[in-house]
């Protein structure tokens, strides 16, 4: 039997030892490696300690990490520092988006992270409602914790200014609406957007109006449709009151439309309609003047609009309302002064 060398027995030894070493940390990597994986699917899997609905917000520039440990911080999550390396290992942690998220209740960790990396964020809304004036669209926006306000003293006369808009008076230029913002909204960022909607829905209903109508441009339309908003809430019979008004437009007749009136009265008016201000003269005094006047009183809806430049066909130049909601439509004065004794005098 032939027995190697003394110096290859030793390199034999070292090799062994080391093919031993080797496996050895292989097999202790391997083991952390599947620890830390098991670890994960575990806390993946388990729900978060709350046990009730949290907003939660991830600043923009905010690193995952800094997100993780202020949850943590607030007893909102466990293993934040697992967390984030999953989320890096991933590459998660770079595809998340700021905003403000909902936490739920019975949330895991990786339920949260998907809802952050999908944009999930928070939305608020606000609604701005037809018949409305400027004055109240500011008082509701006022109210809207959640915006940033950038409108404060604002009014009708300054308001587009404010908004960056062409100055003017703002009453109806902004289309009713509910409106949908996440956090970090503003005011002025509300209105633009109702602005703009207006914008492009008149401009739509416009380019199809009737032919013959007596109105030269869109806040012409604006204007009347407003008027009928504030006479009606009834979409029987909006087209009628279009009717009545765009009739005694074309005869030179005066509107005599009350809400007008009630508008130029300003904020001294106490809700009773006298003769005393239908005799009283402003540039909105539809008794006094004749035409449109200067500006719409109110937001106006797309059913007002559309009514305005679609009305129905008819001889009618009065109409009351019945105190129902509805209104009663006349052809002659006699008519109409009959109606009149029915349905509001008695």
């Amino acid at each position: 039997m032939v027995l190697p060398e003394k110096g290859v027995w030793a390199r034999i030894v070292r090799v062994n030892v080391y093919l031993k070493f080797t496996v050895g940390i292989g097999l202790a990597v391997a083991s952390a490696v599947v620890t830390g994986l098991v670890a994960v699917a575990i806390h993946n899997a388990r729900a978060l300690p709350v046990s009730q609905d949290y907003r939660v917000e991830l600043t923009t520039g905010e690193s995952f990490s800094n997100f993780a440990e202020r949850l943590a911080e607030a007893g909102l999550i466990e293993h934040p520092r697992l967390w984030s390396w999953q989320a890096r290992l991933s590459g998660d942690a770079r595809k998340v988006q700021a905003g403000e998220y909902w936490l739920r209740a019975g949330d895991t960790p990786r339920v949260l992270l998907d809802r952050l990396l999908r944009g999930e964020v928070v939305f608020y809304e606000t609604t701005l409602l037809e018949g409305w004036t400027i004055k109240q669209v500011l008082a509701e926006l006022a109210g809207q914790g959640t915006l940033q306000h950038e409108l404060i003293g604002a009014d009708v006369a300054t308001l587009l200014g404010a908004l960056g808009l062409p100055a003017g008076n703002a009453e109806g230029l902004f289309f009713p609406d509910t409106y949908r913002y996440q956090k970090g909204a503003s005011d002025s960022d509300i209105l633009r957007r109702a602005n703009a909607k207006l914008d492009q829905e008149l401009a739509r209903v416009w380019q199809a109006r009737d032919a013959g109508l007596p109105l030269e441009t869109p806040y012409d339309a604006l204007i009347v449709a407003s008027l009928i908003e504030k006479e009606t809430g009834r979409d029987e019979d909006r087209a009628k009151i279009a009717q009545v008004f765009i009739s005694r437009l074309r005869l030179g007749m005066r509107l005599q439309t009350d809400p007008s009136v009630i508008y130029g009265a300003g904020s001294g008016f106490d809700g009773n309609l006298t003769r005393k201000h239908l005799r009283r003269d402003t540039p909105y005094n539809t008794y006094t003047r004749r035409g449109l006047p200067p500006t719409p009183i109110a937001l106006t809806g797309l059913k007002s609009l559309e009514a305005a430049l679609h009305p129905t066909d008819g001889e009618f130049l009065y109409f009351v309302s019945r105190g129902d909601g509805t209104s009663h439509f006349s052809v002659s004065l006699e008519e109409h002064q009959d109606a009149v004794r029915k349905y509001q005098l008695k």
